[in-house]
């Protein structure tokens, strides 16, 4: 790796400067948003982040999810300084500016499906997610909206309501959005009904269409929403045929099927958005997070029809904000000229490869699932699949403490992530410096157990 800037830790993180401005934040700011990992970044290039202290870190969770192209890509940076010179601030209540329309144009052409199609922007994915909801009721007057258990989709009101990922999201929060169901999404490694693929004939899905007939009537739901991958699910990928039939039984009631792609969309799996993989056209698309490479831009494309509210009955301050409109055309420039969807495909491979030879010598691996550089490692205390989420933990602050930056994904799903701009040498560097934290979790979890 000649040449290109390496993992380096001078102060073991978090180091003096970072303790303190930790401090500061916890005096300052709400617990509830308090950083997964004790980091203060103060610049960065690429896949490595850089923190006050001087610690230079290999980020394999793009910022969970926020930071596609990595840090400062020099195409990202020129369009914001170039439209910051020219239009700065927008008000999108009341004018318009060049950069909505152009991408919007730039939306139609990669989002799923070749129908007529209408975008809303907006400023965050759980806003975004809000929207769909509004839309979906309006436009078919229907108040129940169906989502899944283990799905994430913000954390306003109604994006929280829709969320059943954990219950910090919404213990004391209640009453809730009205309306709202729950079923379950197919987690086959871990499947609560005990069934397997394709023996279980995707017996969530049944249950689903039996919650139709039983629980809400289907001629009153308004939407479904779902994740192509739950992302704070352990990374649970359904199987092959489950969305086509998802598809399928939506249709029979003229149900509107909505895709949150808030961490899957923009190249993450290997396609512009992770509902590809299953060869099916959502109605509706939300993409936030990775969209405008971490600035706060989020959009709902829907087909053209479905956004027939009359004005006034939505609208926002600051969504499609010139620079985010400029920072979201050079990330999809980026993608597509630099193939980073390839990129993705190819080290998410020997990403997934490599992962897997890896749980043949660590019995603490239990399975290993993703698509593209959306990698799970789960961790078990045995074969049968008893989660370890203490030793997920260890090993995600061990990996910290020696420069490799992790996620959590459900209560012992290690997530893997790196900037779809991470090269072959970076993910087995990473992979290294896993394994020899695994190993050592394993080792320590040994003697305990003895």
């Amino acid at each position: 790796m000649s040449g290109k800037r390496l993992p380096k830790i001078i102060a073991v993180p978090p180091g003096p400067k970072a303790r303190m401005m930790l401090a500061r934040n916890e005096a300052l700011t709400s617990a509830a948003s308090t950083p997964y990992h004790p980091l203060v970044v103060e610049s960065g290039s690429g896949c490595i982040v850089v923190d006050v202290d001087g610690n230079e870190f290999l980020d394999f969770d793009s910022g969970s999810g926020v930071r596609n192209l990595g840090l400062n890509h020099p195409r990202v940076t020129q369009a914001v300084r170039e439209q910051s010179e020219r239009l700065l601030q927008n008000s999108s209540k009341d004018s318009l500016h060049d950069g909505v329309l152009a991408l919007a144009e730039r939306l139609f052409e990669i989002t799923p499906g070749a129908f007529p199609k209408k975008v809303l922007f907006e400023n965050s994915g759980a806003e975004a997610v809000d929207a769909a909801i509004k839309i979906a009721r309006w436009h078919s007057r229907r108040p129940y909206v169906g989502g899944f258990v283990g799905g994430f989709h913000g954390q306003t009101l109604g994006a929280a309501s829709l969320s059943a990922c954990g219950l910090p999201a919404k213990r004391y929060f209640a009453p809730l959005l009205p309306g709202v169901f729950h079923v379950p999404y197919p987690h086959c490694y871990r499947c609560p009904f005990g069934q397997t693929h394709p023996d279980c004939d995707c017996l969530c899905l049944s249950l689903l269409d039996e919650a139709l007939h039983k629980e809400v009537p289907p001629e009153e739901v308004a939407a479904i929403v779902f994740e192509s991958v739950q992302t704070e699910n352990g990374l649970a990928v359904p199987p092959p045929d489950y969305f086509k039939r998802l598809w399928k039984l939506v249709s029979e009631y003229d149900i509107i099927l909505v895709d949150d792609e808030w961490r899957t969309g923009f190249g993450r799996t290997g396609r512009w958005f992770g509902i590809e993989h299953w060869r099916v056209e959502p109605d509706m698309v939300c993409v936030s997070n990775s969209l405008a490479s971490g600035f706060p831009l989020s959009v709902v494309v829907a087909k053209h029809d479905l956004m027939d509210w009359e004005q006034g009955s939505h609208t926002t301050f600051t969504g499609g904000s010139p620079v985010g409109c400029s920072a979201a055309m050079a990330t999809v420039t980026a993608i597509r000229d630099e193939k980073l969807m390839e990129n993705a495909e190819r080290c998410g491979r020997r990403l997934t490869r490599q992962l897997s030879e890896m749980m043949e010598a660590h019995r603490i691996i239990g399975d290993v699932r993703g698509l593209g550089l959306m990698v799970g490692v789960e961790l078990v205390k045995d074969r049968s699949k008893r989660p370890a989420g203490d030793e997920a933990e260890r090993t995600i602050r061990m990996c910290f403490r020696r420069g490799l930056i992790l996620g959590i994904s459900g209560e012992s799903t290690i997530r893997m992530s790196p900037p779809l701009i991470v090269d072959e040498e970076q993910v087995d560097l990473a992979l290294s410096m896993f394994e020899e934290a695994i190993a050592s979790v394993e080792r320590e979890s040994l003697i305990v157990s003895s």
